[in-house]
C-alpha cells in the first residue's frame, strides 16, 4: 500500500476512488483522514491495492478498476461486521448520595474504639476486656461462640490499626454504598467479614486470635471487583487493574500491623467479598436495587446483628 501526502488525484486517472455512499447506507459518509487510512489498512490486509491521496484537501481512497468491486466487498464486511463494536459502556443505576450516613457508622466505630480503650480509673467504672470477650479466637468460635465473628469486626489493636481502615477502608466502603445502596452494602460488608474470621478459624492454630474492620474492609474490595467484571464484563482491559491495585495497596497498608491483624482473615473476606459480590449484582440486575425502605430494613437488620452480638459476648462472660 503506497501512502502520499499532498498531490491531485491525476496521476491515478485510472484508479477509481471508493466513497463512503458507494458501501451502503448503514456505513455514515466520512471522508476524514482517519477513516480513509482505516479503510487503506483494511484493504491492503486483504491483497487488495489501494492508494491514499489529498485532492483539495479531501482525503481519497484510490483502487484500480479492476479491483474495485473486491475492494467495496471487503470494506462493507469489514463496516457490517465492526458496525456496533466496541460496544457501549452500560449506564448502570445512578449513584446514591449518601455518604454522610455511611460516615456516620465510621465515626461510630471510631467512637466505639474510644470506649474500648478506657480504663477503671478514668470512669470509676469497672470497663469489660473488650478484646478477650470480642476478638475472633479460633477455638472459642469453633466451641459456638459465632459472636466473635461479628465483634471482632469492630475491634482494633491501636489507633494506627483503626486510623488504616478508615481511611483506605472508608474510601472503598463509600463508593459500594454509594453504587448499591448503604443497606445492602453494609449487610455484604459485614457477612464477608464474618464468613471470611469463620473459614480464618478453620485454618488457623487453636490459639489463634485477631481484631479488626479490615476483613470486612477487603470484602468491600472483592465486591467492587465482582460488581466491575460483571458490569463491564465487555471492557476489562481498562478496568480490571483498579480493583487488583486496591487489593494490593490495602494489602500493603493493613497486611503487616502487628500481632492482632491476620492476612487469611484479609484474604478470606475479599474472597467471599468477590462471591457475595457476584450474586448481589445477579439478584440487582434481576431485580433492580433495593429501594429505600429495603435498604433501610438491611441496614437495621445489620446494626441488630452487631448489637446482638456484642450482648452475647458481654452476657456469657468469655
Amino acid at each position: 500500500m503506497e501512502h502520499t501526502d499532498e498531490h491531485s488525484l491525476d496521476g491515478h486517472d485510472q484508479w477509481q476512488e471508493i466513497r463512503y455512499e458507494a458501501l451502503g447506507a448503514e456505513v455514515p459518509v466520512r471522508q476524514s483522514e482517519w477513516h480513509v487510512r482505516q479503510c487503506a489498512l483494511v484493504l491492503d490486509s486483504r491483497a487488495v491495492a489501494c492508494q491514499i491521496e489529498v485532492h483539495e484537501g479531501r482525503w481519497c481512497l484510490l483502487v484500480p478498476p479492476e479491483q474495485y468491486e473486491s475492494a467495496l466487498h471487503e470494506l462493507r464486511s469489514f463496516h457490517r461486521n465492526n458496525l456496533n463494536w466496541p460496544p457501549p459502556l452500560p449506564h448502570g443505576h445512578p449513584l446514591v448520595e449518601n455518604t454522610l450516613a455511611t460516615v456516620s457508622v465510621l465515626i461510630l466505630l471510631a467512637t466505639f474504639h474510644n470506649i474500648t480503650q478506657l480504663d477503671v480509673s478514668s470512669t470509676g467504672i469497672a470497663m469489660p476486656d473488650w478484646v478477650a470477650l470480642g476478638s475472633a479466637q479460633a477455638t472459642k468460635i469453633l466451641d459456638g461462640q459465632w459472636w466473635r465473628l461479628v465483634t471482632a469486626l469492630t475491634l482494633h489493636a491501636d489507633w494506627a490499626h483503626l486510623s488504616a481502615n478508615l481511611a483506605i477502608g472508608g474510601i472503598f466502603t463509600i463508593f459500594l454504598c454509594r453504587e448499591i445502596g448503604s443497606g445492602l452494602a453494609w449487610s455484604l460488608l459485614l457477612s464477608a467479614g464474618a464468613l471470611g474470621n469463620l473459614v480464618n478459624a478453620l485454618v488457623q492454630p487453636p490459639g489463634h486470635s485477631s481484631v479488626g474492620a479490615s476483613t470486612a474492609v477487603f470484602g468491600a474490595v472483592g465486591i467492587l471487583a465482582a460488581i466491575s467484571l460483571v458490569r463491564y464484563r465487555h471492557n476489562l482491559r481498562h478496568r480490571w487493574p483498579l480493583p487488583i491495585a486496591g487489593a494490593l495497596a490495602l494489602l500493603a497498608v493493613l497486611g503487616s500491623e502487628g500481632k492482632n491483624t491476620d492476612l487469611g482473615a484479609h484474604l478470606f473476606g475479599c474472597i467471599y467479598g468477590s462471591f457475595l459480590g457476584l450474586i448481589a449484582e445477579y439478584l440487582i440486575n434481576r431485580h433492580g436495587r433495593p429501594g429505600r425502605l429495603a435498604n433501610a430494613l438491611l441496614a437495621l437488620a445489620s446494626a441488630a446483628v452487631v448489637v446482638a452480638a456484642w450482648w452475647l459476648a458481654l452476657t456469657s462472660g468469655g
